[in-house]
């Protein structure tokens, strides 16, 4: 089959064969960067101590957090089903939330490097049933190994930007021949299933967004109690998911809006954990007194700024915090998911760097159920506003889950347009027994 591949897919796969004995130095390279998990690189050249479990396999992959987690309950539903469920990601921040969350018996394990050889053993271990990629997360060797395999190939959540577009759109012959693999692709939008089918996708189906039906985030009920106990009685604000560039801006609307709000608390909850103390520093500079959470502190009387420098307890922050800025959004890195602090009545305001959820934001904003904020003065403006205006901050709440439980049922069109494909499998393997 490889001879009938256009000619640049034919060249990727000789070219990431050929750059095969430098992955080693690629990964110890990003395992410095802290971007591996020290104990599982061999995941990523497509080995694995795990047993794959008998029967059935439903793969799922998705890139990194977002995508594991608007896919979570979906995984729930086929593992509940009887079925057994391998989840592959690709950041070492995936695979902590799929310890935490995923269902008893489902597998995590990292995806391969895109090598023919790590692909090549990656699926001779697992012999995946049914694949399932999330949003457009499309490596070709994998997906072109696993289509010679006869592995049924579905696109989940499928999304593509205006940007990946045009980028996909110079390689024309690549893409379709990619897309048309897949068995059927799952798109969010009408926009989304144009973008897809003017590349070549050949079956294409609009179910929603997977998004939009994710559960109420969990919370461990003695944390949340101790660091309700440590803010009790002081207003509360929160920037969640934030990037580089990002922190400095939400510390100085801190020390703008701290006279008017005696006791302000700001939590800032990073994007990436470990940059924590980088961003107790930036706030120590200006004269405010932080608590870091990585290092098991609460915020005390005299604390300014509280960084939430841990993994999987933004249902916390979200559950406290009153009003949220949603990060990723200042600069532009296309913004951060804001439905799951919607769930958890916080009144979301973000910056114009949205693309990432663009129809999300646009629905919010036309509903008055979110607020763009162009910069620091406007940031500080609204905050303000919603920390003193109870009910205005409960009519936005208000507007935004409305405007969220609207848009949902994603999930339940994604089963059902699944289900043949499971029952298929199911009958294969009764036949097989």
């Amino acid at each position: 089959m490889s001879k009938r591949l256009p000619a640049s897919l034919a060249l990727y796969r000789v070219g990431t064969r050929a750059l095969t004995p430098l992955a080693g130095w690629l990964l110890h390279s990003r395992l410095k960067r802290g971007k591996e998990h020290p104990t599982r690189i061999a995941e990523r050249r497509g080995e694995s101590k795990v047993p794959r479990p008998s029967g059935p396999l439903v793969w799922v992959h998705g890139a990194s957090v977002g995508e594991l987690m608007a896919v979570l309950p979906l995984v729930d539903r086929i593992k509940a089903r009887g079925f057994a469920v391998l989840v592959t990601s690709g950041t070492v921040t995936s695979a902590g939330l799929a310890r935490q969350r995923l269902p008893h018996g489902a597998i995590h394990q990292f995806i391969p490097l895109d090598a023919p050889g790590f692909v090549d053993r990656f699926l001779d271990h697992w012999k995946p049933s049914l694949a399932l990629f999330v949003e457009s997360d499309l490596w070709p060797n994998l997906i072109l190994a696993a289509s010679e395999r006869s592995v049924p190939l579905i696109l989940l959540n499928g999304r593509l930007s205006e940007r990946s577009f045009e980028r996909w759109r110079k390689m024309p012959s690549a893409i379709e021949a990619i897309l048309k693999r897949f068995d059927l692709c799952l798109v969010r939008t009408p926009s989304d299933a144009k973008r897809f089918g003017d590349l070549g996708a050949p079956r294409l189906s609009v179910v929603g967004n997977l998004k939009f039906d994710v559960p109420q985030l969990p919370v461990d009920d003695s944390k949340l109690a101790a660091l309700a106990r440590s803010l009790a009685a002081r207003p509360v604000m929160a920037a969640a998911s934030t990037h580089a560039g990002e922190e400095r801006a939400v510390i100085e609307v801190h020390q703008r809006l701290r006279t008017t709000f005696p006791g302000l608390v700001t939590v800032i909850a990073p994007r990436h954990p470990e940059r924590g103390p980088e961003i107790g520093a930036l706030a120590t500079a200006r004269g405010l007194t932080i608590a870091l959470r990585s290092a098991g502190k609460l915020p005390e009387a005299g604390t300014d700024i509280y960084v939430a420098d841990t993994l999987g307890e933004l249902g916390l922050i979200y559950r406290l915090a009153p009003v949220v800025f949603m990060g990723g959004s200042l600069v532009a890195h296309g913004g951060q998911n804001p439905i799951e602090a919607i769930k958890l009545g916080a009144a979301i305001l973000h910056g114009p760097f949205i693309s990432n959820f663009a129809e999300i934001y646009a629905a919010l904003d036309g509903a008055r159920g979110a607020d763009l904020v162009a910069d620091t003065q406007r940031l500080a403006q609204r905050a303000g506003a919603w920390l003193k205006d109870t009910d205005e901050r409960g009519r936005v709440v208000a507007a935004a889950q409305k405007t969220v439980n609207a848009l949902g049922g994603a999930l339940d069109r994604t089963l059902t347009a699944l289900d043949p494909y499971l029952v298929q499998l199911r009958l294969e393997h009764q036949s097989n027994a």
